[in-house]
């Protein structure tokens, strides 16, 4: 009988830089953003978000958003959540981009 996987899936938060409100995508994206709050992207990975952080910045299976407005982490949005199942984590980055954005951020979602 195989043995269960220890949780290693993580859910992370990157802030972009205000230039992302040029994109009509991202503007149409985001009807309910309220001016003075970030611009975020949220995703999922099953690597440290440290390191998913610095393959997006460096064009490796990146959004497009997060290569060319991504300025850091927000650790304090994500960090409680982590880590946890593959599922949970799906589940998880939904939930934070719904919530972030009922909170009127400027969301974007992996």
């Amino acid at each position: 009988m195989p043995r269960a996987r220890r949780p290693h899936h993580h859910v992370y938060v990157v802030e972009l830089d205000d230039r992302v409100w040029n994109s009509a995508r991202f503007r149409q994206a985001n009807p309910g953003w309220q001016l003075g709050r970030p611009f975020v992207y949220v995703g999922m990975t099953g690597l440290d978000p440290d390191l998913r952080f610095d393959k997006h910045k460096a064009g490796i299976q990146a959004n497009r958003f997060v290569m060319l407005h991504g300025l850091r982490l927000l650790p304090a949005l994500y960090e409680r959540y982590n880590p946890m199942t593959y599922k949970d984590a799906q589940a998880m980055e939904v939930e934070l981009g719904i919530r972030l954005r009922a909170l009127g951020y400027g969301v974007w979602q992996g």
